[in-house]
């Protein structure tokens, strides 16, 4: 056999194992329904990889509530989608493809934690990141604020989010995490959970 048609051979049959893997992959993923149905994420590439942020979908005038179910119990929240419409957007439609399902708090410290990395290591990613979305005037990063992970770069993940377990020390950042999310209930279990904690699953409601 000649190597070229040899190499061709072989470059096919990677494309359709990878091919195969996504459409698995698909085929397994939660289907949003109801107010998102019309919710897609961008081109899937590889799970949980795709080719760029999701096409809005949301209404940023209007209210979301998520309840993210983990093995401590669940935690409540409110999007603040006028403030951070793109990042609400992002988490909305990752957590209804279930992206989030599984994926443990890797992070944990006395004043944070930390989930959203389907590494579990602080470096990984659905494979783009997000815009920055500088918070209102009076913001204020309260206990149970939710935020996008920032690097050491300056870029914002597109999917790695913390909640914070007390305010902020020395007062608000300067640098901008996209904060898009409050918690209402459950505030005691984001105080228990630990790096050995996981999401089971996210769902998302139209306030």
């Amino acid at each position: 056999m000649r190597p070229v048609v040899a190499l061709g051979i072989a470059a096919l049959a990677v494309a359709l194992v990878v091919g195969a893997g996504v459409g698995i992959d698909l085929a397994m993923s939660p289907h949003p329904i109801g107010a998102f149905a019309g919710c897609r994420t961008g081109t899937q590439l590889a799970p949980q990889q795709y080719s760029g942020p999701p096409p809005m979908c949301i209404d940023p005038r209007a209210k979301y509530r998520a309840t993210v179910k983990t093995t401590k119990g669940d935690i409540t929240f409110d999007f603040l989608a006028s403030q951070a419409p793109r990042t609400t957007n992002n988490f909305i439609v990752l957590a209804e493809h279930g992206y989030f399902n599984g994926l443990t708090f890797f992070r944990s410290e006395d004043w944070v934690i930390q989930s959203g990395d389907p590494q579990n290591s602080g470096r990984g990613g659905p494979g783009y990141l997000l815009p920055p979305e500088p918070p209102a005037a009076n913001d204020s990063w309260v206990p149970g604020s939710l935020g996008m992970a920032r690097f050491p770069d300056g870029t914002i993940s597109g999917s790695q989010f913390f909640i914070l377990k007390s305010a902020w020390s020395g007062g608000n950042p300067s640098d901008v995490y996209n904060h898009f999310g409050t918690v209402t209930v459950g505030f005691d279990v984001v105080g228990q959970l630990t790096n050995s904690d996981r999401i089971l699953s996210v769902d998302v409601k139209r306030a």
